[in-house]
C-alpha cells in the first residue's frame, strides 16, 4: 500500500526499474570521479591530471543530462502535450535555458 502524500504543486515521475537503475548506476560512477577529484587535490596531484577528470566529470553530468532530458520529452512532455497541456512547452523551454548556462 502506498501511503506517501503527494502535494499537487510538486510533480513527480514514476521510472522503470530499468531507468531508475541507469540513472543511478551513472551518477554513482560521477559520485566515484568526484571522489577520485577530491583525493587528486589531498594528494597535491598535478593541476593538469586535475582538470582532466574535472572535465571528464562535466562530460559525465552532460551525458546524464542529455539522457535524462530525452527520456523527459518522450514522457512527461508527450504525455502533457498530448492530454492538451501546452504549458509544459515552455516549462520545457525554461529548462533548456538553464541546462545551457
Amino acid at each position: 500500500m502506498n501511503t506517501e502524500i503527494t502535494c499537487p504543486c510538486h510533480k513527480t515521475k514514476h521510472r522503470t526499474v530499468e531507468e531508475s537503475r541507469a540513472l543511478q548506476n551513472r551518477l554513482a560512477r560521477i559520485e566515484g570521479q568526484v571522489r577520485g577529484v577530491r583525493g587528486m587535490v589531498e594528494r597535491d596531484a598535478y593541476c593538469v591530471e586535475i582538470l582532466t577528470q574535472v572535465a571528464a566529470i562535466s562530460a559525465a553530468l552532460n551525458a546524464f543530462n542529455r539522457e535524462l532530458l530525452a527520456e523527459h520529452i518522450r514522457t512527461c512532455v508527450a504525455t502533457d502535450l498530448k492530454e492538451g497541456k501546452d504549458e509544459v512547452v515552455e516549462e520545457l523551454v525554461e529548462t533548456v535555458r538553464k541546462m545551457m548556462k
